[in-house]
């Protein structure tokens, strides 16, 4: 399955171009995750308009462990790319406190990340051009284009009506995950970035079910950090899709320290696809899953219990919320 319409070169030529007349000589801002939708992006806005790229990064409070270091790490000292890094994790948890309905969790961090772009532009000054990292995927399943809603992506369906950018621009709205990897890889994007798996733009606030807090984002960032560790020691990182661990908020008995617990679940979900779109799930050795269930259980304090999620999408969606 395809949207392009010739060669990655003719599309990352044409992309350029595009991105060049769209700006019109404006200065624009490129929200940058660290995921390898945004990363191409901010490098195909870089070729297009050079020092008149500003990439902002916005640290949710939401990303995996680590990611904020690498994501500055790459752009700001291996691409010299302009890079603001915004650490805005108590302002995201003091706006989703006490949110726990999927859809409004997805339209409030949509709304909170363009507030914050446009306070950063301001301090840069007029900032007429927004760059963003959609893809066709996010369309389809935002009800966009002329389908039926499944969820509200916090770029699409989650993003205010109000904004203050005079364009926003999608260089890959068109494009299917894979065709974004082989963009990546042709604009020289390292391995690592360009093979990363997906993550969605609301990061671990989609697979934290319930009340988003420090401690219960914490706890998952552990154990999904563990739960992908094991994956890449097994060598399995480049034959799985996706791979990642979910708080389903859900708690039961246990035993530690010869005393009752009663303590959280943690979920697992690996994933095979091509487009995204469908998806099946992954059948993984049963060591690699009984290491990663024991390490999660003694390493992450607060989780006595592990479950692997083996449902396919559809009726699921990829993640849990």
């Amino acid at each position: 399955m395809s949207n392009l319409k010739g060669s990655i070169e003719a599309f990352i030529e044409e992309s350029i171009a595009s991105v060049r007349a769209e700006a019109a000589g404006r200065p624009i801002l490129c929200a940058l995750s660290g995921g390898v939708d945004s990363a191409v992006c901010a490098i195909l806005a870089h070729r297009a308009v050079g020092d008149n790229l500003t990439c902002l990064f916005v640290d949710t409070g939401f990303m995996r462990k680590n990611e904020g270091d690498q994501v500055t790490a790459l752009f700001r000292d291996a691409y010299a790319i302009n890079l603001i890094r915004v650490d805005a994790e108590a302002r995201f948890l003091a706006k989703l406190a006490g949110v726990t309905e999927p859809e409004q969790k997805r339209k409030l961090i949509g709304e909170e990340f363009i507030r914050v772009f446009e306070e950063e532009a301001k301090k840069l000054g007029q900032v007429g051009c927004l760059v963003q990292g959609t893809i066709y995927p996010d369309i389809i399943e935002s009800g966009a284009d002329g389908h039926k809603q499944v969820k509200a992506h916090h770029n699409v369906g989650g993003m205010p009506l109000n904004i203050e950018f005079d364009a926003v621009i999608e260089p890959i709205k068109l494009l299917y995950k894979e065709e974004v990897r082989a963009c990546g890889r042709a604009l020289g994007l390292p391995e690592p970035f360009a093979a990363r798996q997906p993550f969605p733009g609301p990061g671990l606030a989609v697979r934290c079910l319930g009340e988003l807090t420090k401690p219960r984002l914490d706890l998952l960032r552990e154990a999904d950090a563990i739960f992908r560790e094991e994956i890449e020691n097994a060598g399995l990182q480049k034959d799985i899709q996706q791979y990642f661990a979910i708080l389903p908020g859900v708690r039961s008995v246990g035993v530690r320290n010869n005393e009752r617990c009663y303590e959280e679940t943690i979920a697992l979900r690996a994933i095979s696809t091509v487009d995204f779109v469908t998806a099946g799930s992954v059948r993984l050795p049963y060591e690699l899953l009984e290491t990663a269930a024991r390490r999660i259980t003694s390493e992450v304090e607060g989780v006595n219990r592990v479950v692997l999620d083996i449902t396919p999408k559809p009726p699921a969606t990829v993640e849990w919320e």
